[in-house]
């Protein structure tokens, strides 16, 4: 990868790293959902034609309805949210960014490839107080990975508010908010002075490959950003599955259901080994323990892929296993686990 950032899903990397782990290799180091969207069969214009001006204003309204956003000219599609904390150090016009940490590490990336100054806060006040400054940006994960700490609405947009009278924003990642039956997004918050909303959809859906993200902004601004990504930024395989799942609540409300489930079942499983959690959402986990280093390695010799951190080799973070054959390899590794 061009930053060098270490992330998770790499299970080409993994194989070498594991060269002889049984197949398949399953994959617990993302926050993805394991239980895709039905989006069913792919019509033959979604991938011979350019998407018609038309297909972009609909997904748009999907997803305005979908976020509580109340003008669907207030959203931006974008291929994946990962291009969008790419390029809006650039398409800003911010002088600085501060942000809230520990967090998503491609958000300090963007700012530094963009080659403008960036500060990173450990707690809600020092960050509040470092983002004072004229012209910069605020930038936190709601809930935040890895950890989940999730910050209420009131906070946040008075936040949006201090910036916007220092010429700033705040940019909120909702990433992975959607199947929180506890937290409301900010969609329905706008417009409001200062405040940027960033918006996942492949995590939530388990269609991480589609790409598809959204920015939500005033119309102005979103004006704006949508000019720079250009009149062809997502795709018709996009377009097809966005129309269809942002619009299906039934689905969302029993996939919380489901992967709340699935979490208590994995934080009961990995108590029992020694493990404490630390925080997560409804699609990853976050456990301490001295063991973390050698249960990573024991697991990745069982061909299960989890996530460690390098700043931290006391923390793992996994996803949730899909199926009942992900399940039992995965108590059958911990089993076998010889941990300090």
């Amino acid at each position: 990868m061009p930053t060098g950032i270490a992330h998770g899903g790499r299970l080409i990397e993994a194989r070498r790293l594991f060269a002889s782990a049984p197949a398949p290799f399953i994959d617990l180091s993302t926050g993805i959902n394991p239980h895709a969207y039905p989006i069913g069969p792919i019509g033959p214009d979604a991938l011979a034609r350019l998407p018609e001006p038309e297909d972009i204003l609909r997904v748009q309204a999907v997803a305005a309805a979908c976020y509580g956003v109340a003008d669907p000219g207030m959203v931006v599609a974008t291929p994946g949210t990962q291009i969008a904390i790419s390029l809006l150090p650039y398409l800003l016009g911010c002088r600085a960014a501060t942000i809230l940490a520990p967090t998503y590490a491609e958000h300090r990336a963007g700012w530094d490839n963009a080659g403008l100054p960036v500060e990173v806060a450990y707690g809600i006040e020092a960050f509040a107080s470092n983002a004072l400054q004229p012209g910069t940006a605020a930038i936190l994960c709601n809930p935040n990975n890895p950890d989940g700490r999730r910050l209420p609405p009131g906070r946040l947009l008075a936040l949006a508010s201090a910036q916007s009278e220092q010429g700033g924003v705040l940019i909120c990642d909702e990433a992975f908010v959607d199947l929180e039956p506890d937290m409301t997004g900010l969609g329905s918050c706008l417009p409001h002075p200062g405040l940027l909303v960033l918006r996942s959809f492949g995590k939530s859906y388990g269609l991480a490959g589609i790409r598809l993200g959204f920015i939500l902004a005033s119309a102005g601004l979103a004006g704006r950003l949508r000019a720079a990504f250009g009149p062809w930024a997502i795709s018709g395989v996009a377009i097809q599955a966005a129309r269809v799942a942002l619009a299906d609540t039934a689905w969302r409300a029993a996939m919380a259901d489901r992967l709340r489930r699935d979490g208590a079942d994995l934080d009961r499983l990995l108590l029992r080994h020694g493990f404490r959690g630390q925080g997560g959402t409804a699609l990853f986990r976050l456990y301490c323990g001295r063991g973390a280093a050698a249960l990573h390695r024991h697991l990745g010799e069982a061909g299960l892929l989890v996530r460690r951190f390098d700043d931290d080799p006391n923390l793992l973070r996994f996803g949730l296993p899909g199926d009942a054959m992900a399940w039992a390899r995965l108590q059958a590794a911990l089993r076998s686990a010889r941990l300090p």
